[in-house]
């Protein structure tokens, strides 16, 4: 049984349900690199430098500053930090309810499995039936080591998920960023494009989405070279030769590019169509 990482509990109502949080993600999939000397071939540390005086300066000297303005700093001491630090209740508290579909997935975070102890199995079995039929999530607060976040609660399978949430002040707005409108006559796009558009999506899409098909191309590449790598028992790599770049002062025609993309989707979903490698983030259940 894996180690939780918090135990309190689900509070809604009067109704209250020991659990445990317990990681959903897998770490084993990332790839460490430490960074080396290439000449020594040894560890490179990193320090703590004065940028004033260049000298490194011991962590018992280390203060927190915040810069109100350039160059000017208020420093807050530990016992400050302390008492506004949310107190961990232990409590995943809920405050409302919402539809499966109304949250935008950019808020989510980090997922965790709830599990429930032994005195809460029945009223936790309740509660993500409820959610599951009514194709609902919850909103709850919690604290976990020491901050305070705004998460999401929904069922997976048997399972209660508990996903963390960005608040609202912590998405950039788009704004700034320079977007094509809505407006796709003003853009110069035909009822034809759109069409031709439409046939690409829709050949492909999946009725029964597996993420399980999915896989890190990425990384089982790069283990494949570590892999040949250490076999070899040399340091050096062979730079793969750079692809040609496709991008460009050529003006491009999109009408082409949709209606051969269409019926390469046609093709390929008619003869045998590969699976997809690639890393998708999930949305709830």
């Amino acid at each position: 049984m894996p180690r939780a990482i918090w135990k309190g509990a689900i509070s809604f109502g009067l109704v209250t349900i020991p659990v445990d949080l317990m990681t959903a993600e897998s770490r084993a999939a990332g790839i460490e690199f430490h960074m080396l000397d290439k000449n020594s071939m040894s560890r490179v540390r990193q320090k703590n430098v004065a940028q004033a005086t260049g000298e490194e300066v011991a962590w018992d000297d280390i203060v927190k500053g915040y810069e109100y303005s350039s160059g000017n700093y208020i420093v807050l001491e530990p016992e400050e930090l302390e008492a506004v630090s949310p107190k961990a209740a232990h409590t995943i508290d809920i405050v409302a309810v919402v539809c499966k579909d109304c949250i935008d997935p950019a808020y989510f975070i980090k997922p965790y499995y709830v599990v429930p102890q032994a005195i809460g199995r029945k009223p936790y079995a309740l509660l993500r039936e409820v959610l599951k039929r009514n194709d609902q999530i919850a909103i709850a607060h919690v604290v976990i080591r020491t901050r305070q976040y705004l998460a999401a609660l929904f069922p997976r399978g048997d399972a209660l998920v508990l996903d963390l949430l960005r608040y609202a002040t912590e998405l950039k707005i788009t704004d700034d960023l320079d977007l094509p409108e809505s407006d796709l006559t003003a853009l110069g796009v035909s009822d034809r494009e759109f069409e031709l558009a439409e046939q690409l999506v829709g050949q492909l899409v999946e009725k029964n989405w597996d993420p399980g098909e999915y896989t890190d191309t990425y990384r089982n590449q790069l283990l494949e070279l570590i892999k040949k790598r250490v076999e070899q028992g040399d340091r050096i790599v062979e730079q793969p030769a750079a692809a040609e770049s496709t991008t460009g002062g050529t003006v491009v025609d999109i009408m082409e590019l949709l209606r051969r993309s269409v019926e390469a989707a046609k093709t390929q979903r008619k003869d045998s169509p590969p699976a997809q490698e690639s890393t998708h983030r999930r949305r709830p259940a």
